[in-house]
């Protein structure tokens, strides 16, 4: 192993840009108290300069800091899609805020810190490193959640997510201890060396099984989700949005570093666990999705159906699987955070305007955010040629190469299922009598950010190949 030189900083140029901007923001905070237009300044400055450093790491490959932390199309493209959706959540959350007269600069440095701590958890070849990120975007969001602290539910929220979060945080800490414990090492790359002679040893079958429950947590995957609809409800809009993006993929980002680049179980039992919490996700998730009324709660549900298809790309364990979840998970990215900005958009100030009788006629008094929503649901519902489509074909590919055709099945059958409830809200939209609702006027930052997201669904669909050169690492 290499000692420390200056040539790991440069590998980790972009984390370093992120966390200082977060820690320049504080200070900007603490001197210009009330004044969050500086703030959020700094805040694109510095996502901008960290995308372009990101931009120009596409096609290397390396280590440092004693192989603790990897390089490649793998954290690169994850760390670019974190840095792009930080940067969308706040453009969108400016007019979110502004217009519940709740504007903090520290706002936009709890976003900067939850960024690196996914960059962290995407280039991490450490169990330890993983960790690490994990807790640094996991605080950011506990406290992100109840930012709203005058109003009870986003303390409730923030509350839930603490708690069951620390929970979890036990049982990644446990796993990590034990596979330590039988295999001398946290490195990935050395427990993946030494995996072939302790398949058969139950406590480091145990570690690996406590890893997929703090793991399964993050994503949100049954029977770990309990916690995501009554967070994703509380917190506010802007926050949702970002937790359901770039958090699951932050998470995803970890669960492909563990079982697909290190820890290469394929064919089985593993594997066979996975595809199951992959089908329970899926089944439970649309299932549960089509009796809810509050549209937040709905998109919660959602995206635990959404975990389950991302995942049986990592059952599915191999390089297809691999390509299906980054692709996956960058569709959705795009796709749900573009439906919470239209929701936060047509929020009331007290939580008006989130059941389905209150999109009624969206149509007729905001035309523009009606085709926007629209046009994610149906990308949501992976009807083609959009980005959502691809998303679910390539992870049902992989699990039918992996023999796992029976998940594939499940998920074309769940994927039916979250039609209804998806185009539920179309109907209401376009097909019902107008209602009066909420009296929002969307804010032009918020439109664009949504319109953007609904270019980039469109364009992955009818180019995935656009995806799937930065996936290779490519430009």
């Amino acid at each position: 192993m290499n000692e420390f030189n200056l040539s790991d900083l440069r590998l980790i140029a972009p984390f370093l840009t992120v966390v200082l901007t977060g820690m320049a923001v504080l200070i900007l905070e603490g001197i210009r108290r009330n004044n969050a237009t500086a703030s959020f300044a700094a805040t694109i400055a510095g996502l901008l300069i960290a995308l372009g450093l990101t931009v120009a790491e596409f096609g290397s490959t390396g280590s440092g800091f004693k192989d603790m932390v990897s390089q490649g199309s793998f954290a690169t493209y994850f760390s670019g899609l974190f840095i792009v959706v930080g940067l969308l959540t706040v453009l969108a959350s400016r007019g979110y805020l502004r217009q519940r007269d709740w504007q903090h600069g520290e706002y936009y440095a709890l976003v900067l810190l939850a960024v690196s701590g996914m960059m962290l958890m995407a280039s991490g070849n450490d169990l330890i490193v993983i960790f690490l990120g994990i807790e640094l975007m996991s605080l950011a969001f506990y406290v992100l959640a109840g930012f709203f602290r005058m109003k009870a539910s986003s303390n409730e929220s923030a509350l839930k997510y603490f708690l069951l979060g620390a929970f979890a945080t036990g049982f990644l800490l446990y796993g990590v201890a034990l596979l330590y414990g039988v295999t001398g090492t946290t490195n990935l790359e050395g427990i993946a060396s030494r995996a072939g002679t302790m398949a058969g040893e139950p406590l480091f079958l145990l570690g690996v099984g406590m890893l997929i429950i703090a793991l399964g947590f993050k994503v949100a995957a049954v029977p770990f989700h309990m916690w995501a609809p009554d967070v994703y409800e509380g917190a506010p809009t802007a926050v949702t949005g970002f937790m359901a993006t770039a958090g699951k993929a932050a998470a995803f980002a970890a669960f492909g570093s563990v079982f697909l680049k290190g820890l290469a179980f394929t064919g089985t039992e593993v594997n066979l666990l996975l595809a199951i919490l992959a089908a329970l996700s899926m089944v439970v998730g649309n299932i549960t999705a089509v009796v809810q009324n509050n549209v937040k709660r709905m998109l919660a549900y959602s995206s635990v159906a959404h975990a389950g298809y991302i995942l049986a790309g990592v059952a599915a364990g191999n390089a297809d699987g691999q390509t299906g979840m980054m692709f996956y998970v960058g569709a959705y990215a795009f796709m749900t955070l573009g439906a919470f900005t239209i929701v936060g958009m047509l929020e009331g100030k007290d939580a008006q305007g989130l059941t389905y009788g209150e999109y009624t006629g969206l149509s007729a008094r905001h035309p523009a955010a009606a085709f926007l929503m629209a046009v994610f649901m149906f990308s949501l519902a992976g009807i083609p040629p959009l980005a959502g489509f691809f998303g679910k074909y390539y992870v049902f590919l992989a699990a039918v190469e992996a023999g796992m055709t029976w998940l594939a099945v499940i998920g074309v059958l769940t994927s039916l299922v979250s039609v209804y409830y998806y185009l539920r809200l179309v109907v209401e939209m376009y097909f019902r009598e107008p209602v009066p609702g909420p009296d929002s006027q969307p804010a032009s930052s918020s439109m664009a950010i949504a319109a953007f997201s609904a270019y980039a669904v469109v364009q992955f669909g009818i180019y995935p190949s656009i995806l799937l050169r930065l996936i290779n690492g490519g430009l």
